[in-house]
């Protein structure tokens, strides 16, 4: 059974003041506590990874001569057979050879090929063909067990699927564990399939790398070669996030396009930066040189939150994931992201995210023991 790789340490990016624009009563104020936390840096993108808890599961490459097909069910078929402490997973499939077609029941079909990415982001069923319409060579209950038999390392690293006939395909598939509560910004606004098309710029060099990478470690078999595979899954997700926005089209809305507007990204880089300071709108106006007006419009539009709304789901995302990872007492997290009063907080907390925080704890520690 492959485990939770716990390689992610959280250490807060924040400051310990609470905003302004949403003191509760019992929190203290800039002026009367001393900054005591440092942030992890300027990068969003890395910080939403990070906090969220972005973790490999599976990883492996598929070599399937035609007639070949497959349904995958719903995460929350295998999710316990891959990650059993994951919240969420995400897969994703990059095609090195052939073409195809991927669905979602109540979707349209879509065509993908060589050099195409697929990401399904939010745990869907799906269909993985080589032309549409046909039935699959894996059925529900056969892409279950052969994700069990993956993860308890019963099958090899490249799986050899289909018909045998022409033509062929390969494509490398990769199953992702993440947080999606509280908040993940990074996903929520991803559509339910997304596919990322081959880009003709020559800017898809550090994906070939990584992917060649994790081949040859294939190749290779060594001491460790799980574990490293794994991690190169997560960087290679990383990549096509970055590819991603590189080519979202101008108009296009979400949390990725807002890193890439030029005010939008300076205020995602300031909340992101000291998530606890006291902002306000007028604040986070002045620095992108907007009108207030002018920014929560914009913000609103792009991200779909509201600038403060945003803050304080972010704040509580943080919150969340200390909780689910350290025995901080519960007003010592509050103080972390700068509430004093562990009653503050806690009405913070639940009205944000729905739960008590010692519930959220509470939560969280029974799904790790189980």
């Amino acid at each position: 059974m492959a485990q939770a790789h716990d390689h992610t340490s959280l250490s807060l990016a924040a400051s310990s003041m609470v905003l302004d624009a949403e003191r509760p009563d019992g929190a203290s104020s800039a002026a009367e506590r001393p900054v005591q936390f440092r942030t992890h840096g300027t990068d969003p993108l890395s910080d939403v990874l990070r906090t969220v808890k972005l973790t490999g599961a599976l990883f492996f490459l598929v070599d399937a001569s035609f007639p070949w097909g497959v349904d995958v069910p719903h995460a929350d078929a295998f999710s316990s057979l891959i990650l059993p402490r994951a919240q969420h997973i995400v897969s994703y499939h990059i095609i090195l050879k052939g073409a195809g077609w991927a669905s979602i029941p109540g979707v349209t079909s879509t065509w993908f090929e060589a050099g195409d990415v697929l990401v399904l982001p939010h745990g869907d069923p799906y269909a993985m063909l080589s032309g549409p319409g046909q039935p699959p060579e894996f059925d529900v209950k056969a892409t279950v067990d052969f994700l069990r038999g993956i993860a308890a390392g019963r099958l090899p690293f490249v799986i050899k699927e289909g018909g045998g006939g022409e033509p062929c395909s390969e494509f490398v598939c990769g199953f992702l564990g993440c947080d999606m509560q509280p908040f993940n910004p990074v996903l929520s606004t991803l559509p339910r399939l997304l596919r990322i098309k081959r880009s003709h710029s020559g800017r898809e060099g550090l994906l070939s790398r990584l992917i060649d990478l994790t081949l040859a470690e294939a190749r290779q078999p060594r001491v460790g070669g799980e574990a490293i595979r794994l991690r190169l899954s997560e960087l290679v997700f990383v990549e096509v996030m970055r590819q991603h926005l590189e080519t979202l089209p101008a108009h296009e809305t979400g949390w990725l396009s807002g890193l890439r507007d030029p005010a939008i990204g300076k205020v995602l880089v300031m909340l992101h930066e000291q998530p606890a300071y006291p902002w306000t709108l007028n604040e986070l106006a002045s620095r992108a040189c907007m009108s207030r007006a002018a920014l929560a419009a914009r913000f609103t539009h792009v991200v779909g939150h509201a600038p403060m709304q945003y803050l304080t789901l972010w704040r509580m995302q943080i919150a969340a994931r200390l909780l689910a990872d350290s025995s901080i007492k519960v007003a010592a997290v509050g103080r972390e992201i700068g509430y004093e009063s562990e009653a503050a907080f806690s009405r913070a907390f639940k009205k944000t995210v729905g739960v008590s925080p010692a519930a959220w704890r509470d939560s969280a520690v029974g799904t790790s023991r189980s």
